[in-house]
């Protein structure tokens, strides 16, 4: 009697997730009417698609590092510590998971034509159009990802551990090396691959500051844009194809590092 009772909310409950694992299901599973395995690996062998890859995997790789090394430290800071204008920091510090990444691409672009940016393209450092853009577009989109996560993680981290270091005598500086940070260990590891994956797929800011330039510039998701722009539907789906695969090799990493089964 009670099952018969509890049917209509039991069905509200699974009726939406079951239409929206359908829904995923529908636009994964479309890329096997395109896919074609000849297709595929004949796409990997072209220097420029090889070259796409190289760039995506290696800047992804040299962005998360420096957000999730900025991140740690301003995230610690944002968790532990109360200080004048904390909360406004701290939303000023959201802006760029709300902005749209094409903005993000024209601030980056519009600052360094101020003085400023152009002593620092006299240095040396120069970002339209070249590597060191791709790099700083991804930064600017997933430093602030990076620093929430990284909060997230100091704020469940019980401070009674630290404070315990303290009697025993360590420092600020050697409780937080030698206790705190083995204790975000794991939520460290998940923020640098999640971050690292965020900057993979990142295209709109991308695009504005280095452009589309085939084998120079060209990411992942802006070959994506170029084949679909001359509707080359066989480079299109193997390049889809391998962010999938590369998306559903993050999601098992970040259980595995949270220490979840998948």
């Amino acid at each position: 009697m009670s099952f018969k009772r509890d049917l209509p909310f039991r069905l509200a409950l699974i009726v939406p997730l079951a239409g929206l694992t359908g829904y995923f299901l529908l636009l994964i599973g479309s890329q096997y009417v395109f896919f074609s395995a000849a297709a595929f690996l004949h796409q990997l062998a072209l220097p420029e698609i090889q070259a796409a890859i190289v760039l995506s995997l290696g800047s992804a790789t040299v962005s998360a590092l420096l957000a999730v090394g900025i991140a740690v430290p301003g995230a610690y800071l944002l968790a532990r510590r109360e200080f004048p204008g904390k909360r406004l920091l701290d939303t000023f510090l959201d802006l760029p998971v709300v902005l749209t990444p094409i903005a993000l691409g024209t601030l980056i672009l519009m600052a360094w034509n101020t003085p400023a940016g152009r002593l620092l393209d006299d240095l040396g450092l120069t970002l339209p159009f070249t590597v060191a853009g791709v790099i700083a577009a991804q930064f600017t989109v997933v430093a602030a990802i990076a620093l929430r996560l990284l909060k997230t993680t100091f704020e469940q981290i019980d401070p009674r551990y630290e404070q315990v270091a303290r009697t025993l005598g360590c420092t600020a500086a050697s409780s937080f090396r030698r206790v705190t940070l083995p204790l975000a260990g794991r939520g460290i590891l998940a923020a640098f691959i999640l971050t690292w994956a965020r900057a993979v797929g990142e295209f709109g800011a991308t695009v504005m500051v280095a452009g589309t330039a085939r084998g120079a510039t060209a990411t992942l998701p802006s070959s994506i844009y170029l084949a679909m722009s001359v509707a080359d539907l066989p480079r299109a789906v193997t390049l889809i194809v391998l962010l999938l695969l590369i998306s559903l090799a993050v999601l098992l990493a970040v259980r595995f590092a949270l220490g979840s089964r998948p």
